[in-house]
């Protein structure tokens, strides 16, 4: 599709959500997640380009306490000028089954002033979960993928400065405990709550592991009876989350992006015969009378017309929008006048 430099993108979803699919790429297994973790710490060994003592006092605040757990004893009213030190906000995911000893990425974010991470180096830092205890300890150089240079008032830069990540900077030091089910069931949670989806999953597992294995408790949660043993249990898994079912079709759904002009659809969107008037276009859909196939016609000010003899779906709609120029606040317009009139036959969502 040719676009106009109106700004207006339209992304179709060519790829049939109806296939087969494997059971994993429908459900995850009850308990088997991730688990947040965040911290605060320092960045030391910056050129000059940390945090400022008059905006970001707090930076100072944790030097002087770090420097007093490390037996340096800091005189009160000392100023310290944290230049080359950045206060940061450490972020990670404990994965499910980590073990203590495991190494684990780590993400840091200046929260700060600091100019750049880059060349940085973040000093021992605990890493804490919801319920406030301490699951790793991190510390390392900090990956900037980004660069920035700046002389006589003029400066460049690429990419985020003030982020970097820590790969494999975390040690995890507690472990959180991950049942695989409780009993004799395993719960596995379909990803998009659907009944028919929810059934056409037990049918097949009953089908491929036997009758009675599997039944839907609702429309997304569904218990498998599986082997006490662990070892079975996981050999069980490996059988049960490569089982392919077909999905139910998804609902025709539309997300407009009202600031970047975006269109997302999937492929069961379509239009019915429906005319609307929007400032200086004018949309019409109907039929054609040759075999019941229906047309878009688009007329503006300047009397261009774009005529598609095919069938009217929305992918149409759009792409005649975009030939006689529309901007984004005209196309959620109009679609959202297509949706009150009935006429769209999908869910519109404007993000």
């Amino acid at each position: 599709m040719k676009l106009l430099p109106t700004g207006l993108m339209l992304l179709a979803l060519a790829l049939p959500v109806w296939a087969d699919q494997p059971i994993k790429e429908l459900a995850t297994v009850g308990g088997v997640r991730p688990n947040q973790l965040i911290g605060y710490g320092l960045v030391v060994g910056l050129d000059g380009s940390g945090d400022k003592a008059t905006s970001s006092p707090f930076t100072g605040q944790s030097m002087s306490s770090m420097l007093n757990q490390l037996g340096v004893q800091v005189p009160p009213g000392t100023k310290i000028d944290p230049k080359n030190v950045a206060a940061v906000t450490l972020t990670a995911s404990l994965p499910p089954f980590a073990r203590r000893g495991q190494p684990m990425d780590v993400t840091v974010s200046s929260i700060g002033d600091a100019k750049s991470l880059r060349g940085g180096t973040l000093l021992m830092a605990p890493l804490k979960g919801a319920d406030g205890q301490i699951y790793a300890m991190a510390q390392g150089n900090v990956v900037v993928g980004g660069a920035g240079a700046q002389s006589g008032g003029t400066s460049a830069q690429v990419n985020h400065l003030s982020v970097g990540r820590i790969p494999g900077g975390a040690t995890i030091e507690r472990e959180v405990p991950t049942a695989l089910g409780s009993g004799e069931f395993i719960q596995l949670e379909l990803l998009t709550a659907d009944f028919t989806t929810a059934n056409r999953v037990v049918e097949a597992i009953n089908r491929t592991l036997g009758a009675d294995t599997a039944r839907a408790v609702d429309g997304r949660l569904i218990e498998v009876r599986a082997p006490f043993d662990s070892n079975q249990r996981v050999r069980f898994l490996s059988r049960l989350e490569n089982i392919a079912v077909k999905p139910a079709d998804v609902s025709p759904v539309v997300i407009v992006n009202a600031r970047t002009g975006s269109v997302v659809m999937n492929q069961s969107v379509t239009v019915e015969p429906v005319a609307v008037a929007h400032g200086n276009l004018s949309v019409s859909v109907g039929n054609n009378g040759q075999g019941g196939a229906p047309d878009v016609n688009i007329k503006a000010d300047r009397s261009r017309v774009v005529q598609l003899p095919r069938s009217a779906n929305l992918a149409q709609v759009v792409n005649a929008l975009n030939a006689v120029g529309a901007t984004p606040v005209d196309l959620v317009s109009i679609l959202q006048a297509i949706k009150a009139a009935g006429a769209l036959k999908a869910d519109l969502q404007i993000i």
